[in-house]
């Protein structure tokens, strides 16, 4: 081996190339010139006596070894990282920079009412909300792309550490001219012999609907699978069939006016557990912890019908 000495700023010279695959985009994100992480890549390699990245004219990819070392550079990375937001933390509270994943089903409907309230009492912290597909939401929190996300439970990893903020109902929706639109009370009963529309499998409410279909007699309908809650409810207005939509969506976007009509179910209690989840290994898990009791307080204050947990 050329040298002894195995920097945090090689690794994230290293992490920052797998990330984008090419250098020059590498090196603007770690804020150095290109030669110079090429330098640190170099000397990289030859800490480790590895050829961890394989150049050819068609750009840069990682070489077998050089992918296990990114799994554990990121390791090492997120760990240090840690360590800097629970010094920062320590320092000032809640501020910095947090980057929050978060479900298009949920996201749109609470979160800008929460960002209204962290900004006004929490002028030093930015917040960062990236959107993204439910089912990827903790695989992009496990490789750093997020640093908490905001997700209906449970969490799948043993990696995370999840808080439950609040149950959200779900409500059954029908088109104003369904046989059951006039009627006051709607049970689970009313359920069986339905046809019910849904999102598709990348949604965990499409596991939620699918259950209760199986539970109370309905048909879930698989070849008219929503891509958003927009279409299930323009599909429902068109009376191919009922659908259940999350509260928040209700609240935000139904009106008396709509071509679909909401009502709950008597006989059980249909919600879906919605909270917050991040790595064990984070740092700033107080500041996490602040941002949900702040969440809680809004969805208390502005939702009458989610049960803050």
């Amino acid at each position: 081996m050329g040298q002894s000495t195995l920097t945090l700023k090689q690794l994230r010279c290293l992490l920052a190339v797998s990330e984008t695959n090419h250098f020059r985009r590498a090196a603007e994100q770690c804020e150095i010139s290109q030669p110079s992480l090429s330098a640190q890549i170099q000397n990289l390699e030859e800490v480790l006596g590895l050829r961890l990245v394989e150049r050819s004219r068609s750009g840069v990819a990682l070489s077998p070894v050089g992918r296990e070392i990114v799994t554990r550079a990121r390791r090492i990375a997120d760990e240090a990282q840690g360590i800097l937001d629970f010094a920062g933390n320590a320092q000032s509270g809640l501020a910095g920079t947090i980057r929050l994943g978060s479900k298009p089903t949920l996201g749109p409907y609470l979160l800008p009412h929460v960002v209204a309230r962290l900004h006004r009492k929490h002028k030093d912290l930015r917040l960062y909300v990236r959107e993204t597909a439910p089912r990827e939401l903790e695989f992009e929190l496990a490789n750093g792309l997020h640093d908490v996300v905001l997700s209906q439970l449970p969490a799948t990893s043993s990696e995370h550490v999840a808080e439950e903020l609040f149950q959200e109902p779900l409500y059954l929706a029908l088109a104003v001219d369904h046989p059951l639109a006039k009627k006051e009370k709607l049970t689970v009963n009313s359920l069986s012999g339905l046809e019910i529309l849904s999102l598709s499998p990348e949604y965990h409410l499409h596991d939620q609907i699918n259950a209760l279909c199986q539970d109370f007699g309905a048909t879930l309908l698989r070849d008219y699978e929503g891509t958003s809650l927009d279409a299930l409810r323009q599909m429902v207005g068109m009376g191919m069939g009922v659908t259940f939509l999350p509260a928040l969506y209700v609240h935000s976007e139904i009106s008396s006016r709509a071509e679909i009509v909401v009502k709950p179910l008597r006989g059980r209690s249909i919600t879906r557990p919605i909270g917050l989840i991040w790595r064990k290994s984070a740092g700033r898990a107080q500041s996490y912890k602040k941002i949900a009791n702040i969440i809680r307080d809004v969805a208390k204050a502005k939702f009458k019908d989610l049960i803050i947990t």
